[in-house]
């Protein structure tokens, strides 16, 4: 009898399957370690600390070891630190997410650019040193540079949120699985919020070289045409803050309103939800800083309520924006 053959049936194997549990954690730790850095980098500002290691970059004083440290330089000292081991963290994160994704992961790109924008944090942490642009320096290029350091920082965080997003995803990772839905509106919306961050940062520049005795002197100081120096602008423009804040709520409207619709590729309620209620707690901070003056304290706080609001922001926005191709996503 003839033998009948019979071809063989090949079980496809998905390459593209989730990274591990391990990485995600790892990815979501990463940005929240960052953010850690960022608040104390605040507290650098907010304490006038930045000066506490001269004018020496990456050593401290000229040394490694510090005897007898003032406490500004443990402050600077330590920011530099903890700086060092994020550069090292994310480095770790690009390569493992490198060696456990396909090619054409979103989350592969998310990382590099997260390595790229801590490098330029580095570079521009340098600079900021070896300028002399820090504790009391009023130099005009002060808040210039602060803008664009504070920019990079936005940027990288964003990197770091869309990392440990796309790490998460069971679908919608790869590039050939995507469309994009109102891409321009999502990124003009982002960057309305990227420009109330810096405007928040150089507010909170005129606090700190400029701090006010009473609320009554505040106000008085922000519509002042007396006030005279290359940085007394930062004090008239402290009220461009909340003006720009306010006006970024337009695209916040459009963000959540597009969220409640159940036609996306997520059920992102939730999500949205959270976003509404750190907003509502960053118009509380916004609120108490003017009133109590912009004590440090209040400044970390406000930064950190605005570090998560941009996170939460950025995520939703890719969830609306960033798509499968097969899901049905309103315009």
């Amino acid at each position: 009898m003839d033998s009948v053959a019979i071809p063989s049936v090949q079980v496809p194997v998905r390459a593209e399957r989730a990274p591990s549990l391990a990485l995600r954690r790892f990815a979501w730790g990463v940005l929240v370690y960052f953010v850690a850095v960022i608040l104390w980098g605040g507290v650098v500002r907010a304490t006038g600390a930045g000066a506490g290691c001269g004018d020496h970059w990456p050593l401290c004083n000229g040394t490694v070891l510090q005897h007898a440290p003032s406490t500004d330089t443990l402050i600077e000292f330590s920011h530099r630190v903890t700086s060092g081991i994020s550069f090292f963290s994310v480095v770790a994160l690009l390569w493992w997410t490198l060696a456990v994704t396909v090619r054409g992961h979103l989350a592969r790109a998310a990382a590099a650019a997260a390595v790229a924008f801590t490098l330029v944090e580095a570079i521009l942490g340098a600079l900021l040193v070896k300028l002399g642009l820090t504790a009391e320096s009023q130099s005009p290029l002060r808040a210039p540079y602060l803008a664009l350091h504070l920019t990079n920082t936005l940027l990288l965080l964003a990197a770091l949120a869309l990392t440990a997003h796309f790490l998460g995803r069971e679908r919608g990772f790869l590039r050939r699985d995507l469309k994009l839905v109102a891409p321009v509106g999502a990124v003009l919306g982002l960057l309305v919020f990227l420009v109330v961050g810096v405007t928040g940062s150089l507010a909170a520049l005129g606090d700190t070289l400029f701090p006010a005795s009473s609320l009554g002197t505040a106000f008085a100081e922000d519509f002042s045409h007396t006030l005279t120096g290359g940085s007394a602008w930062l004090v008239r423009w402290r009220w461009t803050h909340p003006t720009i804040a306010f006006l970024a709520c337009i695209f916040l409207i459009w963000i959540l309103v597009r969220a409640a619709q159940r036609s996306q590729a997520w059920d992102n309620r939730g999500l949205s939800a959270l976003v509404l209620v750190l907003l509502a707690g960053q118009y509380v901070l916004g609120v108490l800083d003017v009133v109590l003056l912009a004590p440090v304290w209040l400044q970390i706080a406000h930064l950190l309520g605005a570090d998560a609001l941009w996170i939460g922001l950025v995520i939703l926005t890719a969830r609306l924006t960033v798509v499968p191709e097969t899901s049905k996503s309103a315009s």
